[in-house]
């Protein structure tokens, strides 16, 4: 069973840095989309940053660009979202979502930067909240 599991949200101060995770369970990546997004309430999903675990091409947002960085580590079968110097206006449920092979949850479109990806699996998410 595929599954995506992130972890590391919390409460930081205006300034602080957390790093996200993101599990994967059930496959392997392997030449893959995968990225995060945000929502917050009230506000429009934001794709903040994506990688192709094959070519390890990167996108970001403008909004985190030079802020955030997305990263593999294959021994782990996982994907980090390293965020630095955080602003209030970070403060969202986080997701990770990827791009597989075959079923899925939902086909969901996410514009990252200069790249829309539409994934078909997503986590459950973990809430980031930035206080000022």
């Amino acid at each position: 069973q595929v599954q995506l599991v992130e972890s590391g949200g919390g409460s930081v101060q205006a300034g602080g840095s957390l790093r996200l995770s993101c599990a994967a369970s059930g496959f392997t990546f392997n030449n893959n989309y995968v990225g995060w997004f945000r929502q917050a309430p009230g506000k429009e999903r934001e794709g903040v940053a994506a990688m192709h675990t094959g070519s390890r091409s990167t996108y970001y947002a403008n909004s985190v660009k030079g802020r955030f960085t997305i990263s593999q580590d294959n021994a782990k079968n996982t994907v980090y979202l390293q965020m630095n110097s955080l602003k209030p206006e970070d403060t969202a449920m986080y997701y990770c979502a990827a791009v597989l092979p075959g079923g899925g949850t939902g086909w969901l479109p996410v514009r990252t930067g200069q790249i829309t990806i539409v994934y078909n699996y997503r986590g459950q998410g973990t809430q980031v909240t930035v206080s000022s």
